[in-house]
């Protein structure tokens, strides 16, 4: 069991979620980024998934003065799944939303996502657009969300997001087990049942570094991916459809010899791998290089 510091005051509108473990470096930045919201109904729920650097001082003090963030500690590392769910199983708001320790929000984004969802009742999710920084918090470029009917294609969700509490509630929270895609397989499951809203709005900044866990566990990651993606591929779906998402897996994979996917796009319908053929074998030379070379 964990400790926390949860109060008993009124219910804020949105339930902001930021699992730290060991993320001292950006952590009072990215703390700060939320505290300064033009939107101001909100709770802060930090959730220290076992961290044995600095970060637990850092989240207390933030704690000690602002009403407005609760602090939970989880006594051994669950990992960013099951740390979403701790978070998520003390969030009191109709809305919610998450971050990391190394990302900042930009002051208007709860203000603009909030409005959003008000403006689209029928909505269940809106995800905005946001900017890829480096460590130094140099901006690099702005990622466009894309359509939830392109999301078998890649996870164009993106960073930046806010959600209604049954959303939470009706998938269960995050796949503990998909550790690294837990984000993209919650999109995907909640694309079959929800309405999602775009706006094309930058308000949120992704810090691109070589400890994040996308770049630690970049190979795992694209296997998880392809099993979450072709679990998801409905039964109704086109043949020609299948193959172009199976054969896209099979060429964003690195380091492994991902010919499985091919030949099942392959089977699923050959003419999207015959266009590509330039490309697989140009796919397959890196590939053989890179294992010689690894």
């Amino acid at each position: 069991m964990g400790t926390d510091n949860l109060d008993s005051t009124a219910a804020p509108r949105v339930s902001i979620v930021m699992p730290v473990h060991n993320g001292a470096r950006w952590l009072a930045e990215a703390i700060e980024s939320i505290l300064v919201q033009d939107f101001r109904d909100f709770e802060l729920i930090l959730v220290d998934d076992a961290s044995r650097d600095a970060s637990p001082a850092i989240m207390a003090s933030a704690a000690a003065r602002d009403a407005r963030v609760r602090l939970i500690t989880l006594e051994t590392n669950r990992g960013l799944p099951g740390a979403l769910n701790a978070g998520f199983d003390a969030a009191r708001g109709a809305l919610h939303s998450w971050t990391s320790d190394d990302n900042l929000l930009r002051p208007a984004m709860l203000d603009r996502l909030v409005a959003t969802l008000d403006a689209h009742p029928e909505a269940d999710i809106v995800h905005a657009d946001f900017t890829l920084i480096d460590e130094g918090g140099t901006e690099l470029r702005r990622s466009r969300v894309g359509p939830v009917d392109r999301l078998l294609h890649g996870n164009n969700v993106g960073a930046c997001f806010l959600y209604r509490a049954h959303v939470t509630e009706v998938l269960n929270g995050y796949d503990t087990g998909l550790f690294g895609v837990e984000d993209y397989d919650f999109w995907l499951r909640a694309a079959q049942r929800f309405r999602f809203v775009e706006l094309h709005e930058d308000l949120y900044r992704y810090r691109k570094h070589g400890g994040s866990l996308t770049s630690q566990r970049a190979a795992q990651i694209q296997a998880l991916t392809a099993q979450i993606v072709e679990r998801a591929i409905p039964a109704s779906l086109p043949a020609k459809q299948r193959s172009e998402i199976l054969l896209g897996l099979a060429l964003k994979s690195h380091r492994r010899w991902r010919f499985d996917l091919v030949l099942r796009a392959f089977a699923a319908h050959p003419v999207p791998v015959l266009a590509q053929l330039p490309q697989i074998g140009r796919w397959s030379l890196v590939m053989a290089r890179d294992r010689l070379t690894a």
